[in-house]
C-alpha cells in the first residue's frame, strides 16, 4: 500500500509539474504563447489586483509577430511596451517596442513586429556619441556604453504616465520607459519565467 501511495504522489507532482509549465508557454503550430504577472510595486501596493496580459509570438520567417492583449487596467490609458533584459528591478537594458492604449472596458491590444526569439540581443563594439533629445529627470546620454551581445528576453509593461498610476492608486514613481523618459511604474512583467530565460527564449528562429 506504501509503494502505491509513493506511486501516486510521484504520480500527482508530475502531473502538477506539467500543468505549472503549460501554464507559462504553450507552443502551437510555431507560435508561442504566455501570459505576463503583475509586477512587484502594483503587487506590493494592491493595486491593479486584475492585471492581466497575454502574449503570441508567432514566427513569420525573416520577423516575428507579437500580440499582447492587456485587460484589467485603467480605461482610456497610455501604456509603454519593452523588450528587457530582467523582468524586475533593476531591468538591464531595455529597448522601447511601443505603446498600448486602454479602451473605456480596461482592455487594449497591441502588435509588434520585429525580432522576438532566442537571438534577440544588443551589441556595441564600441563607445560613440549619442543624440542628446530629452533632458528631464532622465536626461539622455551622449555616448553608449561598450557591451558584448546582451540577450533580451523579458518584456514589461508601464504607465506611460505617474499621474495615471497615481489615478489608478498605484505609487506615483517617475521612471524611464517612455518616449519622454518620464514615464511611470512598471504594471506588468514576464516574472513568472526565470531571469536568464525569458519567454523569448523559447522561440526559435
Amino acid at each position: 500500500m506504501k509503494l502505491f501511495n509513493s506511486i501516486g504522489a510521484a504520480a500527482a507532482a508530475a502531473a502538477a509539474l506539467v500543468a505549472v509549465t503549460t501554464t507559462q508557454a504553450d507552443a502551437k503550430d510555431g507560435r508561442l504563447e504566455f501570459n505576463m504577472v503583475r509586477a512587484a510595486k502594483p503587487v506590493a501596493s494592491g493595486c491593479l489586483p486584475n492585471a492581466t496580459a497575454s502574449v503570441r509570438i508567432k514566427p513569420g520567417g525573416a520577423v516575428e509577430v507579437m500580440d499582447v492583449k492587456v485587460a484589467g487596467l485603467p480605461p482610456k490609458t497610455d501604456f509603454d511596451f519593452f523588450v528587457i533584459q530582467k523582468p524586475g528591478a533593476p531591468f538591464g537594458l531595455a529597448w522601447y517596442q511601443g505603446d498600448i492604449e486602454t479602451d473605456e472596458s480596461g482592455e487594449g491590444h497591441g502588435r509588434f513586429i520585429g525580432r522576438f526569439n532566442e537571438e534577440t540581443f544588443i551589441v556595441a563594439q564600441g563607445s560613440v556619441p549619442a543624440p542628446l533629445v530629452h533632458n528631464g529627470p532622465f536626461p539622455d546620454a551622449t555616448t553608449n556604453p561598450v557591451t558584448n551581445p546582451v540577450h533580451t528576453f523579458h518584456l514589461g509593461l508601464w504607465f506611460n504616465s505617474p499621474v495615471d498610476a497615481q489615478n489608478a492608486g498605484c505609487p506615483a514613481d517617475v521612471t524611464p520607459f517612455n518616449g519622454e523618459h518620464n514615464a511611470g511604474i512598471q504594471v506588468l512583467n514576464t516574472s513568472n519565467f526565470a531571469d536568464l530565460q525569458g519567454p523569448l527564449f523559447l522561440v526559435k528562429p
